[in-house]
């Protein structure tokens, strides 16, 4: 992996209460901005009641694709987000670890 040098993985006392989740739509074909945004303003306005919390998205529009990197409690709890605010559940979704 070339001269980058990874920091050593949180420990317990460091990493957060919460595991981070990224999830993956394959919508196919290109987005619109305004779709994702409103997709995205959707989770953001339920997910307190889950006791999730979406912390970024991002786009590939040519590849109709959709990452979304989340704190949530557990996977299905995550997706229940995406399925209440607007349907559009995740393809596949990882639980990661953010690394600096």
């Amino acid at each position: 992996m070339g001269d980058r040098e990874w920091s050593s993985p949180p420990t317990e006392d460091e990493e957060s209460e919460m595991p981070l989740f990224m999830d993956v739509h394959e919508v196919g074909g290109a987005l619109g901005v305004d779709d994702v945004v409103a997709a995205h303003n959707k989770d953001l306005e339920i997910q307190d009641k889950y006791g999730v919390s979406y912390k970024q998205a991002w786009v590939d529009h040519v590849n109709g694709k959709i990452f979304c990197l989340a704190e949530g409690p557990d996977a299905a709890t995550v997706s229940r987000v995406h399925e209440e605010g607007h349907g559009m559940v995740a393809d596949a979704i990882h639980e990661v670890s953010e690394y600096s």
